[in-house]
């Protein structure tokens, strides 16, 4: 049996839709093409070159202005064994002078995968700010570059491990065989003093609680002798003033008995009458 053969009608609108699709491709292609052309002409090609590592630097990754994203790594290319190309493209209005400065930085816990991430970071020395002329397709403008810098975990901590092991050798080569018996005899020493208190522990507890008892019974006695400094306060030396005030009298009196019988001893036998009056004197 013979079959038969699609309709013209048929055919029609499959070939429409083939059509519409090769349409749509080719205007997608078109304004892909023209937003390129559009998004290039708002950026300028620039140029490093290092002698640095760059692992983890890919193409499309950021390029940042004191921390502002200003473009993309556009190529990177390896030029010799000791040195790499990468061209950048990075927006025109972006402060970019011949002062400027590139690292390739990584960031992040690891230089690769999805905890870190490796960028470039650009730099302005205002030593020369002279801007830098339109870029060729024979040559791009050269940026300065600088060593690269790693600020992630893995790369930390390998240069803590790398100090302490530094520390370590220097000390193992700065003490010498009699520093390091010195300290082992110091070590053995504390041992021994630590193992003497806890042996005598019992022992500094009872002095301990012997204190206690006998600051204790110092209480009654210094409450004891607060009294007994009142009490001469109050009593005693009250009674001591008006003694030596009254020997003081005494004093005074005696001074005068004396002074009359150095002058007329008579007075000790006839006593303080009145004496005879002496030559030339009147009654």
């Amino acid at each position: 049996m013979e079959i038969p053969s699609p309709t013209p009608a048929r055919r029609r609108p499959e070939s429409r839709a083939r059509w519409a699709f090769a349409l749509l491709i080719l205007f997608g292609g078109a304004a892909a093409f023209g937003w390129d052309e559009l998004a290039s002409g708002r950026y300028a090609t620039y140029q490093i070159r290092t002698r640095d590592a760059v692992s983890g630097l890919i193409v499309d990754a950021p390029v940042e202005f004191h921390g502002v994203e200003v473009g993309r790594v556009a190529r990177i290319e390896l030029v010799d064994p000791h040195s790499v190309s990468i061209l950048l493209h990075i927006r025109k209005n972006a402060p970019v002078t011949q002062a400027t400065v590139a690292t390739v930085t990584s960031r992040g816990l690891a230089s690769k995968g999805f905890t870190g991430y490796v960028y470039v970071a650009l730099e302005d020395d205002p030593s020369d700010p002279r801007c830098f002329a339109e870029s060729t397709d024979a040559g791009y403008p050269q940026l300065r570059t600088a060593p690269s810098r790693s600020v992630n975990l893995d790369t930390a901590i390998a240069q803590v491990n790398d100090n302490v092991q530094s520390m370590t050798r220097l000390l193992q080569t700065s003490l010498d065989a009699k520093t390091l018996a010195s300290l082992k005899q110091s070590v053995e020493g504390m041992q021994k003093v630590t193992q003497t208190f806890a042996a005598n522990s019992e022992k500094m507890n009872a002095i301990i609680l012997n204190a206690e008892r006998a600051s204790s019974r110092l209480e009654p006695l210094l409450e004891s002798g607060r009294e007994t400094t009142n009490a001469m306060q109050t009593q005693l030396l009250p009674q001591a003033y008006e003694a030596l005030e009254k020997l003081d009298r005494l004093s005074t009196t005696l001074n005068g008995a004396a002074t009359r019988i150095e002058r007329d001893p008579s007075v000790v036998v006839r006593g303080p009458g009145k004496r005879a009056p002496g030559p030339g004197e009147t009654r």
